[in-house]
């Protein structure tokens, strides 16, 4: 069995007759590495998750997005992974089972979901650094859990229709695999377009328009008070992280969403297992956040550190 063909039968869940030792071994290697991806996952956003609600020194609109990712990601570590694994590990799961389409689903749903908290997360840092005077008026608790409510509506829409609504000419046999078919990929183009090429564009002008703002005021800080310069340089700080943020999932997902993209174009030339391997990057992406905000964030630090050192135990109410 060649390398495409193993590649293909432990990715796309492609069973075969021939019982080799080499392919079982690989197959069960990969479901350790795709459960301990999974484990670190759901561990570190929910230390995300928890860090925010217990600590009332996180309590602020832009944490509270955050935490809409960081929810966004524990789904995928808590069940995006586990179903794909299962999909991968079992020989008898086609393209009609509601598990495949349920994951499908899933995976749409939760993508869809990361990038509009990484919009929403956006226009937060767009107030705070380009007008501050007017951020806590329109950008409150309220506001920010419209656009949460929103944001999940959209997408949770859009992951059911696209997977259980979208043209589908596959066969009842046919392995379990996103965007295999003729019939979707032409669906396929345009709703990347949509829902990752603009959004991507979007989030991209809105950083370069914080980062000449905050140029300007970085020139102007002699000007200002101490406090109003403190202020402003934990927002640019804040901004410098969340915009790092954006920037991985970017990286983390670009090479799936031009793979799926070209594939019509290329005539369908790109090999299916290269498109699944990208995806599993994108997937990847879920772990990255906490580890991001421990590096950065000094309050994400020390909540991290008193929560995995069981300190958190000893303390009298919650800590301020």
């Amino acid at each position: 069995m060649d390398a495409t063909a193993l590649a293909d039968q432990f990715l796309f869940n492609e069973s075969s007759n021939e019982s080799e030792i080499g392919s079982v071994t690989i197959s069960y290697l990969f479901s350790i590495f795709a459960s301990t991806l999974s484990f670190i996952i759901t561990c570190g956003n929910l230390l995300v998750i928890f860090s925010i609600i217990y600590f009332k020194q996180l309590h602020s609109p832009t944490n509270f997005l955050m935490v809409s990712l960081a929810v966004a990601d524990l789904f995928v570590g808590l069940f995006l992974l586990p179903f794909s694994i299962t999909i991968f590990m079992s020989s008898n799961v086609s393209s009609q089972d509601f598990l495949c389409k349920l994951r499908n689903s899933l995976d749409i749903f939760l993508c869809s979901t990361s990038i509009s908290s990484l919009c929403c997360i956006a226009v937060d840092r767009y107030y705070a650094v380009c007008q501050p005077l007017s951020y806590r008026s329109k950008i409150n608790v309220r506001v920010v859990g419209i656009m949460i409510l929103v944001s999940w509506s959209v997408a949770a829409f859009t992951g059911i229709v696209f997977t259980f609504r979208a043209p589908n000419k596959q066969e009842e046999n046919e392995r379990c695999a996103l965007f295999q078919n003729k019939a979707q990929n032409t669906v396929v183009v345009g709703a990347v377009f949509c829902l990752f090429g603009i959004p991507s564009i979007l989030m991209v002008a809105i950083y370069l328009k914080i980062l000449v703002v905050a140029q300007r005021q970085a020139r102007s800080i002699v000007n200002t008070s101490k406090s109003g310069a403190n202020v402003n340089k934990m927002e640019r700080k804040a901004t410098k992280t969340l915009a790092i943020v954006m920037g991985v999932f970017l990286v983390s997902w670009t090479p799936f969403f031009l793979c799926v993209s070209f594939y019509p174009v290329s005539k369908y030339s790109i090999p299916l297992h290269v498109i699944q391997l990208s995806k599993w990057l994108g997937w990847s992406n879920s772990m990255y956040n906490p580890c991001v905000y421990a590096f950065f964030y000094k309050h994400f630090r020390l909540a991290f550190r008193i929560i995995i050192t069981g300190n958190i135990f000893q303390a009298n109410g919650r800590h301020d």
